[in-house]
């Protein structure tokens, strides 16, 4: 049986998580003292949702040795007013009075919002430089650069929230002026579209070649919409691409974003939520093939919460991708679940 909030999440990119629902699943967790950069979360407080650093701190709490956390734009806490340019600079400053909380010690250990990502509208072209020198001075050292979302598709099914953004937005011409700003302030790009999108964006990490570009949620694989029940062949589609943007060395990818609905997988509709095994194989073969085509040097794990906490737990989540880099040697494992992210965003820890 389907709950009537688990039914009412059937729409939407990612379902609502469910705390009720997810504590029915509770694991010992693996390998625990080994130490766990987080590179993707959001916080928020809206539409009757919160994720701040209470919810945060209690899911880093169930067990995981995180140490630090990238807190990745989701607009949330805009400035009210001012020049609409500069409003997602409140995105920073509350980002960065989270990280100052954290760094208290009242919330646990984690540095939560150790780095902060937000967003800068690079369709401002030239003018996108003030606004993003105004978020370097807000976070106070730790902002480290911006996503822009580009994510579209003509299908409704798909698109959801983002069916009304541009589409092509990464092969514009002014959308490129503003991009070639990041790189001279020594600033990254975190890209998030869809998987049939990847062609656009190995376009534009060709044409930087000099800015450091992080590939979120393992390029956005699809599984619905047109893609529905034709897993299979979109994914050698999806694999194909990859391999082509591995080919950029400034790129770098994040191996997680696989418990939003995007994927098409079902777990958030049983009536038990997944256990990591199950969890496990079902997004092995994508995070394998980014390993794979990436080398663990430039792949990262992230939790995408509280989006993917519609689906799994944060020790079910971790939990699998331990599973899953069981194979892998030491060192390996280091930069997947801790080195690359550092590096990345250049993390102050301990």
């Amino acid at each position: 049986m389907v709950s009537g909030n688990a039914a009412a999440s059937k729409s939407g990119l990612y379902a609502d998580p469910r705390e009720d629902w997810l504590a029915q699943t509770t694991e010992e967790i693996i390998d625990p003292t080994r130490p766990i950069v987080d590179p993707h979360h959001h916080l928020w407080d809206r539409g009757g949702l919160r994720y701040m650093i209470e919810e945060m701190s209690d899911d880093i709490a169930s067990g995981h040795a995180i140490v630090a956390t990238v807190y990745v734009d989701c607009r949330s806490m805009y400035r009210a007013s001012g020049p609409e340019a500069f409003r997602p600079v409140g995105e920073v400053e509350f980002a960065n009075g989270v990280a100052a909380m954290a760094a208290s010690g009242g919330y646990g250990p984690a540095l939560i919002c150790a780095g902060i990502v937000s967003h800068v509208n690079l369709l401002l072209g030239d003018g996108a430089q003030p606004v993003l020198e105004a978020e370097i001075t807000a976070g106070q050292g730790r902002f480290r650069g911006i996503r822009h979302s580009s994510a579209y598709d003509a299908d409704p099914d798909i698109a959801h929230m983002y069916a009304t953004r541009p589409q092509g937005l990464l092969l514009d011409s002014t959308f490129r002026k503003g991009f070639a700003c990041l790189a001279p302030l020594d600033l990254s790009f975190d890209a998030w579209l869809f998987h049939p999108q990847l062609s656009e964006f190995v376009d534009l990490a060709r044409a930087f070649p000099d800015t450091r570009i992080v590939l979120d949620h393992c390029g956005g694989p699809v599984g619905l919409g047109r893609f529905a029940g034709r897993r299979e062949e979109t994914f050698a589609v999806w694999k194909a691409s990859i391999l082509e943007a591995a080919k950029c060395p400034n790129v770098v990818v994040k191996l997680g974003g696989l418990a939003m609905r995007l994927l098409g997988f079902d777990f958030h509709e049983r009536d038990m939520p997944p256990s990591s095994e199950q969890a496990a194989a079902a997004w092995r073969p994508y995070i394998e093939s980014c390993i794979e085509a990436f080398g663990p040097a430039r792949c990262m794990f992230e939790s995408n919460f509280p989006p993917d906490k519609g689906q799994c737990s944060y020790q079910v989540i971790f939990n699998a991708f331990k599973r899953i880099a069981a194979q892998y040697s030491e060192a390996e494992k280091t930069a997947l679940f801790s080195k690359t992210a550092a590096d990345f965003y250049r993390l102050k820890l301990g």
